[in-house]
């Protein structure tokens, strides 16, 4: 099933006035600064918007954004797949003083103009699912670095042109060594 594109703006005012939701996909490359953090280009975003006005009459965005990106694993420098999702309800205010009243369980969302920048919306709430560090799971990791080891480990054993180990004079220092 495929799924259109999220509108890159959209007038918050109108759409709580009406009840509005809007739905759509987009791609890491779309988003350039949380592109900044993948390991790739590949991967799917999909954003739900819901505007609503409540009974003290703000305008309301209720947010649920899925991505399927890939990342870095930061123990064996590997790509990672990672499923980040996040939910959240933003209050839309003009100004800093009007985010400075809201009530805690509300996000403030400052809108400058008449159109929202939904994309940096999205983009805002996905760097901030993100988590500072990823890693496969212990075992995986172990594996991943025991198969680049292995195919190391002959070059590493081989003795470049029959030179010696210039750490064998410091063998000879140890106390108790037989020389």
């Amino acid at each position: 099933m495929l799924s259109e594109p999220l509108p890159s703006t959209l007038d918050v005012r109108k759409a709580a006035g009406r009840g509005v939701s809007v739905r759509g996909t987009l791609k890491p490359l779309d988003l350039k600064r949380f592109r900044a953090l993948l390991a790739q280009d590949d991967g799917s975003i999909q954003a739900d918007f819901s505007f609503t006005r409540d009974e003290e009459n703000r305008y309301l965005i209720h947010l649920l954004v899925t991505a399927e990106v890939a990342v870095t694993c930061q123990r064996c420098l590997e790509l990672l797949p990672k499923t980040l999702a996040c939910e959240n309800t933003l209050a839309v205010v003009w100004t800093d003083e009007q985010a400075a009243h809201l009530p805690r369980h509300l996000e403030p969302l400052i809108v400058e103009d008449e159109g929202c920048r939904l994309w940096e919306v999205v983009e805002d709430e996905l760097i901030l699912a993100l988590p500072p560090f990823s890693y496969h799971d212990t075992e995986e990791c172990q594996q991943i670095l025991a198969n680049f080891n292995a195919g190391q480990a002959p070059e590493e054993k081989a003795d470049p042109g029959g030179k010696p180990n210039p750490f064998n004079v410091l063998a000879q220092l140890k106390p108790g060594s037989k020389t």
